[in-house]
């Protein structure tokens, strides 16, 4: 009997609750992250309910891109389509990076390891569709990039049929000059994600276009540390989600 009236107790307190404050009991009971089911390894379940960008996760893809078969960097950066379409374009995002501080690498010469990244859009993995450098000055600004080091990112759009979304994927770091054979830097892609953020988000300008973004950020899509990660460097496990838009 006392378990019963126990029981009985317990329901009118909550009922009593959802009564007085209906928006705390849905905020802080139903939608708090710490109620969401973990995997054993301590991962979130792929995200089902995203506007602007589809969780690779849910089709056999991941949020890391491929160096070999294993180990990956964290793509850090998503542009949703919910963006201005012109930076959903090849041709609008490289105005776009130029906006933020990359340009096309050194002479147009590709230097280093092409990564590969898997989207979950159908497509398997494919290769990086750019690859920015940090634009230090007009006309060889990149190529001082490849020699004293600086920030970078791969990028890779979500267009396969499974996930036809238009988002850019973007995998940023900050790396070590020439001579270190530009190793990640020491946090270096927490550092090489809050760059792009830092001015997306201040507001950037290109020949005559203006935009501003907006940033959401997403945890779950990355596990934070180490495991299967590029050069052994740990990330904080965020994911900036950019919706950039046009003045």
């Amino acid at each position: 009997m006392l378990g019963i009236s126990v029981f009985i107790l317990l329901i009118a307190l909550t009922l009593s609750l959802v009564q007085a404050s209906p928006v705390f009991f849905e905020q802080t009971i139903l939608k708090s992250p710490s109620k969401r089911p973990r995997y054993e390894n301590g991962e979130l379940p792929p995200f089902r309910d995203t506007v602007g960008w589809v969780d690779p996760r849910l089709n056999g893809g991941r949020q890391l891109d491929y160096t070999d078969d294993r180990i990956g960097e964290p793509l850090n950066v998503i542009i949703s389509s919910l963006s201005d379409p012109y930076i959903l374009t090849e041709t609008g995002l490289h105005m776009y990076a130029k906006s933020i501080g990359f340009s096309e690498e050194c002479l147009g010469m590709h230097y280093g390891h092409i990564h590969e990244a898997n989207l979950g859009d159908g497509l398997g993995r494919k290769q990086e569709q750019f690859l920015a450098r940090q634009d230090y000055v007009p006309v060889i600004g990149t190529c001082w990039e490849s020699v004293r080091g600086g920030h970078h990112f791969r990028a890779w759009k979500q267009n396969g049929t499974l996930a036809d979304s238009g988002a850019w994927f973007l995998g940023a770091s900050k790396e070590k000059d020439s001579s270190k054979n530009h190793k990640i830097t020491e946090d270096g892609y927490n550092l090489g994600r809050d760059f792009i953020v830092d001015r997306a988000t201040a507001g950037t300008r290109w020949r005559g276009m203006w935009w501003k973004a907006d940033v959401e950020w997403k945890e779950g899509l990355l596990q934070r540390g180490t495991r299967d990660v590029n050069h052994n460097i740990a990330q904080d496990g965020r994911v900036a989600i950019l919706t950039v838009n046009r003045l």
